[in-house]
């Protein structure tokens, strides 16, 4: 006797249903959905997997000739390579997740007009495969510390926590942009230009002494400085301001959960205008 599985669809229990239950009944397919993300993103590729440590090793080399070299920024007396490595290694996770999860409704267009499934899982996976790219460049980070003879404190015991605040913050804001993206394709164009804005207005290449006093309020409001004080401080055992950190938890907290409502909330028009 064979048993067919139905799948039943009901409209959603509430206004502020975000869809987590059934995200989490789908998450077999999450995982397929990350493999295969990740398999495209290095197939025929040369380097391969060796890209997520050239890309913020590379983008350091860079800033460390002109910041740390020519202009002298302020480091609060770390060594530049690995101040700027520090940030940038969980920076370019945060950008790359960002560019790939708004753009991924439109490059799984033909997977979302043929089967039912939860769309947010979409924008979800090139947030979590971006986290092998992350794993890979944080070894050379472990390495430049030996190098540079930073010492280990109990704050290493947090090296996950700035990763997941990252990660909350990436997926609210692939669902806002991803969903957004579906009906006006101008979010191609606006993003890469919305994170090169933002790489300059967070301390990633300078410390948050180095900021004018009547721009620090900008810290409480921009939730990638909270995470960047949080990952240095994790790394170089530098001064954590749990202030400004906690602030960053409320505002990333705040995307994540109004983005994945203005996803749900489209979702079910995605089909007949992708």
């Amino acid at each position: 006797m064979t048993v067919t599985k139905v799948k039943v669809i009901r409209p959603k229990s509430g206004k502020l249903d975000l869809g987590l239950n059934e995200i989490w009944e789908y998450r077999e397919l999450l995982y397929f959905l990350v493999w295969k993300d990740i398999k495209i993103r290095y197939k025929q590729s040369i380097v391969g997997a060796a890209w997520a440590v050239v890309q913020p090793l590379f983008t350091a080399v860079i800033f460390t000739f002109l910041l740390g070299g020519i202009v002298k920024v302020d480091t609060d007396g770390i060594p530049y390579p690995i101040f700027s490595y520090t940030g940038l290694v969980l920076w370019t996770y945060f950008a790359n997740s960002v560019n790939l999860g708004s753009n991924s409704m439109l490059a799984n267009a033909s997977l979302v007009t043929k089967v039912y499934f939860p769309r947010a899982l979409i924008p979800l996976a090139a947030c979590v495969a971006g986290l092998l790219d992350l794993s890979i460049a944080s070894i050379i980070l472990v390495v430049m510390m030996f190098f540079y003879h930073v010492s280990i404190t109990m704050m290493i015991v947090l090296f996950l926590v700035p990763v997941l605040i990252t990660f909350v913050l990436a997926a609210g804001l692939a669902f806002w942009l991803s969903a957004t993206n579906v009906r006006y394709r101008d979010v191609v164009f606006l993003v890469p230009f919305f994170i090169q804005l933002l790489l300059f207005a967070t301390p990633i290449l300078y410390s948050t002494s180095s900021l004018p006093q009547f721009l620090t309020w900008t810290y409480y409001v921009n939730p990638l400085v909270g995470i960047m004080t949080l990952q240095r401080g994790v790394y170089l055992g530098t001064p954590v301001d749990w202030t400004i950190i906690g602030c960053s938890i409320i505002v990333t907290t705040t995307i994540f959960v109004a983005g994945l409502y203005y996803f749900r909330q489209y979702e079910r028009d995605f089909a007949d205008v992708i």
